[in-house]
């Protein structure tokens, strides 16, 4: 009995400490970061005026507690909707490398002719509702059709491609655009769209500057500037290839 006892102590302190990991990795470089500082200040304060007997203090911050929590959902509701589309994720490969080397030779194409381009990779979470923005295609992931979409004056170059596995599904689409502040002013509509997706999803996007024809990826709320055409391919074979008999059967 005391054996068993002693075995659910550690399996709740490993299921503590997993779920409070997790949850710091989630937030790592948010603004929920930020709330989670403010909000263990505003606990070590509330502990305080209850041990100092501080009852007006006391008072108030019971009662704006019910309401901050309100306020806090919605201010915050595209980070807790990331991390809520994370959770569980186990990650889809795509296995075909050729497809990888078919999207990393189409950026070089048009970053060598500095055409603006922005397309999502989807991953683990759906990208169904910035799908349906666009207009549907359909079509097999190719160097060339991926560079004719971007071409300028035509119908679908200002928006977004969107890839799952080996098809481009839909092209001219539109992506949630990122609200962060200290998002550098140099950056135009098409690198915050990839921001604002990498952030609200676990989707990957490359992004082509029509002014400089530099390549950055957007991934987790974080954009890579200035990738080169291999450090682009490693990028995408880090995060979609794995082998078949590397998986689980």
């Amino acid at each position: 009995m005391q054996f068993m006892t002693h075995w659910k102590m550690v399996l709740e302190i490993l299921i503590l400490w997993y779920t409070i990991y997790t949850v710091l990795l989630l937030i790592k470089g948010t603004r929920t970061e930020q709330l989670l500082k403010g909000l263990v200040i505003i606990g070590v304060i509330f502990v305080a005026t209850q041990q100092l007997h501080l009852d007006a203090i006391n008072w108030v911050i019971t009662r704006l507690v019910p309401i901050s929590i309100i306020a806090l959902v919605v201010i915050f509701q595209p980070e807790l909707r990331r991390g809520l589309a994370r959770l569980g994720q186990f990650g889809l490969y795509q296995e075909d490398m050729e497809v990888i080397e078919r999207i990393s030779r189409a950026a070089v194409t048009l970053s060598t002719k500095r055409t603006g381009a922005l397309i999502a990779i989807e991953r683990e979470a759906g990208l169904k509702v910035y799908i349906e923005s666009g207009i549907l295609l359909d079509g097999q992931v190719s160097e060339e059709l991926l560079v004719s979409i971007f071409m300028p004056q035509t119908p679908l170059h200002d928006g977004a491609v969107i890839i799952q596995r080996d098809r481009i599904v839909a092209a001219g689409c539109l992506l949630p655009l990122s609200q962060e502040a200290n998002i550098s002013k140099s950056l135009g509509t098409r690198h915050r769209a990839a921001i604002g997706l990498s952030e609200e999803t676990d989707g990957v996007c490359i992004v082509v500057s029509e002014e400089t024809g530099a390549i950055s990826v957007a991934i987790g709320g974080k954009l890579m500037r200035d990738v080169k055409e291999s450090e682009l391919r490693e990028i995408l074979k880090g995060i979609f290839y794995k082998p078949k008999r590397a998986r689980k059967q």
